[in-house]
């Protein structure tokens, strides 16, 4: 293989998760990982599917997607859902519609748990058909 295809490879966007997980930087793996898992047991029929470049789970809504960075995760479930916890989030990083995450903290599963199963109620009580 030539350095160009190489090179090629190693800058192909993602198309899966687990692509987009091995493509993260080692110490994002195992928090990404557990956050997948995480959402797979809330959403266990979601899609899960990479759409602008991030791992998206859809039922057929957008329900919570996250994303690796170099330092942190982020977790984006939607502001109404962060918004909903934001006494229990004073403790973590945030912005108006993410939960930042570093790396080397341990990953609040408790607390993204019952954010995403709340997401995924509003979402199923929703009787539109916006995607987001």
């Amino acid at each position: 293989m030539s350095a160009k295809e190489m090179n090629e490879m190693a800058t192909k966007a993602p198309t899966t998760i687990d692509d987009y997980i091995a493509a993260a930087p080692p110490e994002a793996h195992a928090h990404l990982r557990r956050l997948r898992a995480l959402l797979r047991r809330v959403a266990p029929e979601a899609q899960e599917a990479i759409k602008w470049g991030t791992p998206f789970f859809i039922e057929p809504r957008f329900l919570f997607a996250f994303s690796a960075h170099k330092a942190h995760l982020g977790f984006a479930p939607s502001a109404e859902a962060l918004e909903a916890f934001r006494k229990e989030l004073a403790g973590h990083q945030t912005t108006k519609e993410l939960l930042k995450v570093r790396y080397d903290e341990p990953l609040p599963e408790d607390l993204i748990r019952r954010i995403a199963e709340h997401r995924l109620r509003v979402v199923k009580a929703r009787e539109d058909d916006s995607f987001w």
